[in-house]
């Protein structure tokens, strides 16, 4: 018979620990997916970024210089500004180009009713995305509009407005969804440890009545959520990162490549899944050390 109540209570404990194990791992899953989303979608809102294209238009100066001469100035000026921090790439297009540009948009017998001088030469200008901010824009216009071979600068406003939106529309909604996460990790990690320290309340409260401490008492069960906490940290590691391989080797998904990003957030992991057990465990564990005897049977 004590084989057999030995043989119970070890099954029964097996099947706690794996529980608690399984819980924590699934929600910690949910958060890690939810950092993953976030730290890929930088790239995207980079991406959005570096679609905004601000274009000066240059003076020609034909009344002063020679075409080659106005040329090689404009190609200076050009070679001048990419060496700005604020660029990401520039292209030149010659006022051939910009002709042949407008041949192709408004169709050879419309071009040619204009003179084909009209068309002057400009660069266009991709920022780094960290430039592409209303007031890091307006001031860098300010500054290329002062430039003597610059004749007019414009960007386009709707396009910024545009990507800012979407990245407050996709922010908003991430952070939104991770608090959800936190609050579901929280309160189902709680439960899990509660339920598993409830089990052992009449061992608990026997411990403290022939004379153990509470710290004697909370020790091994701080020490064995701690334990779990970690191994269902790890393996909601291992579910993640096996996700981020199938995506971006599987499938060749361009995730981000940030590896200190990836090591926050298994940090970030591993600290919630600890924290969580441990407090749960500890004020669990506590409260049960408060009950009278008589109420451990209504707790």
């Amino acid at each position: 018979m004590k084989n057999q109540g030995e043989k119970f209570n070890q099954k029964r404990l097996r099947s706690s620990n794996i529980t608690v194990i399984v819980s924590i791992s699934l929600v910690l899953f949910l958060i890690g997916l939810t950092g993953m989303i976030l730290i890929n979608t930088s790239n995207y809102f980079n991406y959005l970024k570096e679609k905004f294209v601000v274009e000066v238009f240059l003076k020609d100066f034909m009344d002063k210089k020679d075409e080659n001469q106005v040329l090689q100035m404009q190609l200076d000026f050009k070679d001048t500004l990419s060496k700005k921090p604020f660029v990401k790439s520039i292209d030149f297009i010659s006022k051939e180009a910009a002709y042949q540009f407008a041949k192709a948009d408004l169709g050879p017998d419309k071009v040619n009713m204009v003179d084909k001088n009209i068309f002057p030469a400009s660069v266009q200008i991709t920022f780094n995305s960290e430039y592409v901010q209303q007031n890091k824009i307006d001031s860098i216009k300010n500054i290329l509009g002062k430039y003597p071979i610059v004749d007019e600068v414009q960007k386009d406003d709707q396009l910024m407005v545009e990507v800012y939106n979407k990245i407050d529309q996709i922010l908003l909604w991430i952070t939104a969804l991770a608090i959800l996460f936190l609050i579901i990790a929280v309160i189902l990690i709680n439960n899990s440890i509660r339920l598993k320290i409830f089990s052992k309340r009449f061992i608990i409260k026997t411990m403290q009545l022939v004379g153990a401490n509470r710290t004697f008492i909370m020790k091994p069960f701080i020490l064995q959520s701690l334990y779990l906490g970690l191994i269902g940290s790890g393996i909601a590691l291992l579910l993640l990162f096996s996700l981020w391989y199938y995506f971006t080797v599987e499938i060749g998904l361009p995730f981000s490549q940030d590896n200190q990003k990836y090591l926050y957030l298994i940090l970030t992991i591993l600290f919630i899944g600890s924290i969580i057990t441990v407090l749960s465990t500890f004020f669990a564990t506590y409260k049960f050390l408060k009950l009278r005897t008589d109420d451990l049977h209504y707790s």
